[in-house]
């Protein structure tokens, strides 16, 4: 239970409320553990009437009459102990999966990019869904089934020892052979149970690729394959939680032969005594009443086990990226309102994740206010650039300095509140349009997102859908054609009024008139704004302050559009190929 004593920190936030919990569980056991000494009690006073010894009818049938009063109350009470019981500790354990859920979410939103590359969308979603419920079960059912089984052996052997020795002792001998049963056991599911929390991350993880990536499927007509491959993984899961449940199946079947055995032990050893002289045939009962009373909590030994035994499976998955530490610290606790000064100092980036080099030796100014455009082929780190400005990466060569001081040294949650980034790919919520923009600046009027739904020129599209911006949007924006998402995108960046302004070639979905109005606001409303635009288009570039051509991560051209356009390279090649397609 290693990784289980990630889970104490709860315990101790919730002491008190599972001290009343174990305390109501002694007193409800305590209480039902009365009823076989009542019945036992009432047996032996049948049979001294019996023998003579007592011989008043009526005191026998009034005590029998007080005894049974006694069952139902003592019933009633544990009954009621026990729905207080599951009241603290099965709530508890609700406010423990509350709490390590958000611990999980927060830690996701901490974690950086690289992470979410390196590991797949499916699997941290089962992490924190079925992963974290499998050790609900732990801090929840286990612990109560536990405090059960302690306390009613604690009591109930007590009570036994108090009536007869002897005849406890042999009760005791099937014991030892459940406990050398539950170390074998446990050993074996919590192996098979790591096993099937894997197959079903895999499980999951194919599901919401297949969902994400349907209209491909669909187009090409794939489906009896993604079938078939799903079919394939099912099974592998179905046979390793069967694996799993022979393990478990073992459990009952032997907890039922133990107890099977003790009654016997009873019936036996109990007889002797009695046919001997030495107890009544109530303390047999008694006794008998006893273990059966202890049968459940033996039984379920198994079942806490293996509950444990998954629970500890799971939380070493949640632990291992719970304990990971983010690539990307914030080492600033005060608050810096930027300007928007960007620098590039000989700056060289490679991905560790694919070992790529994006940048090298890249060095570039950009003051408040201006504009400069990136262009370059498909993968020469145009892209790059854009995420080491927002820190979602930091570079071990070379330096990225905001307003003349290291990004490092940053807070980073300012630097990322005051940058407008709109991605390539733009991501939409399935939420109204409305609140799409809205994400941008939580307390937008609806003036305010009518006039940034305007400079994207996405207004008068938006008002033709029946209920206007209050349309709910399909999953990641689907409702809404490639441009519309584009466009509403820019409307969530501008709405937040940021020191800097990223586009990462979000124009690429819209027609050149478009194109040229969205510049024009952007040209508009961005005077004191510093500006990014990577793009493949000379349209979108000519109009920047600065404009910089890579190729395979090196600066091969930089300078105005009326400079580049004269000078023999990729930006007076790619300016006269694109002048030519428009004219035809």
């Amino acid at each position: 239970m290693k990784e289980l004593q990630y889970i104490n920190k709860y315990f101790s936030k919730y002491k008190w409320r599972i001290l009343i919990g174990l305390i109501i569980t002694i007193l409800s056991k305590f209480l039902a553990l009365k009823v076989p000494q009542v019945i036992g009690d009432s047996l032996n006073i049948v049979e001294d009437y019996q023998k003579g010894i007592i011989t008043n009818l009526s005191e026998v049938k009034h005590q029998l009459f007080i005894n049974i009063l006694i069952i139902i109350g003592v019933a009633l009470l544990a009954g009621f102990f026990t729905f207080l019981m599951r009241q603290t500790i099965i709530v508890t354990s609700r406010l423990i999966e509350f709490d390590l859920k958000n611990e999980i979410y927060q830690q996701y939103q901490r974690l950086s990019l690289n992470f979410y590359k390196k590991n797949r969308t499916g699997d941290l979603m089962n992490r924190i869904s079925e992963d974290v419920s499998k050790v609900r079960m732990y801090v929840g059912p286990a612990i109560m089934y536990s405090m059960n089984m302690i306390v009613l052996f604690a009591v109930g052997f007590t009570q036994m020892i108090s009536i007869d020795v002897k005849l406890t002792m042999y009760t005791l001998i099937p014991f030892p052979l459940l406990s050398i049963s539950i170390f074998v056991l446990s050993k074996v599911i919590h192996k098979r149970s790591t096993v099937v929390q894997q197959y079903l991350s895999k499980l999951t993880t194919y599901n919401q690729e297949f969902f994400s990536g349907i209209s491909v499927v669909k187009s090409y007509g794939i489906e009896k394959i993604i079938i078939k491959d799903f079919d394939k993984i099912a099974d592998e899961s179905k046979e390793k939680n069967i694996y799993l449940h022979k393990a478990n199946a073992l459990f009952f079947p032997l907890m039922i032969l133990l107890i099977g055995i003790s009654n016997l032990l009873v019936i036996y050893i109990g007889g002797q005594q009695y046919i001997n002289n030495e107890i009544q045939i109530g303390t047999i009962i008694e006794f008998m009443l006893y273990v059966n009373i202890l049968t459940w909590p033996v039984a379920v030994v198994g079942w806490v086990t293996s509950m444990i035994q998954q629970a500890e499976a799971s939380q070493l998955r949640i632990n291992e990226f719970l304990k990971q530490v983010p690539e990307i610290q914030n080492s600033a606790s005060s608050s810096t309102t930027l300007k928007g000064n960007v620098e590039f100092k000989n700056v060289s980036f490679t991905y560790d994740d694919t070992n790529i080099t994006a940048l090298k030796n890249v060095s570039f100014s950009v003051k408040q206010g201006e504009t400069l455009a990136i262009l370059g082929n498909t993968g020469s780190g145009k892209s790059t650039i854009i995420e080491l400005i927002s820190r979602l990466y930091d570079t071990k060569e070379g330096a990225v300095l905001l307003d003349h001081q290291s990004i490092k040294e940053i807070n980073l949650y300012d630097i990322r509140n005051q940058i407008g980034f709109v991605p390539q790919d733009p991501f939409l919520f399935s939420e109204s349009i409305e609140d799409n923009i809205k994400f941008g600046k939580e307390d937008a009027t609806e003036e305010e997102i009518i006039t940034a739904a305007k400079n994207a020129d996405v207004h008068k599209n938006i008002i033709d859908f029946p209920k206007g911006y209050k349309t709910i949007l399909g999953e990641r924006g689907v409702t809404l054609s490639g441009g519309q998402k584009q466009r509403v995108s820019i409307a969530r960046a501008i709405i937040k009024k940021p020191k800097i302004l990223i586009f990462d070639d979000c124009l690429s979905a819209v027609d050149t008139e478009t194109e040229e109005k969205i510049l024009s606001n952007l040209e508009r409303i961005s005077k004191n704004i510093t500006t990014f635009i990577i793009s493949h288009r000379v349209s979108s570039a000519k109009n920047a302050d600065k404009i910089i051509v890579l190729d395979e991560g090196k600066i091969i051209q930089q300078g105005t559009h009326n400079q580049l356009i004269t000078e023999d390279g990729y930006y007076k090649d790619l300016y006269q190929q694109q002048l030519l397609e428009k004219e035809m």
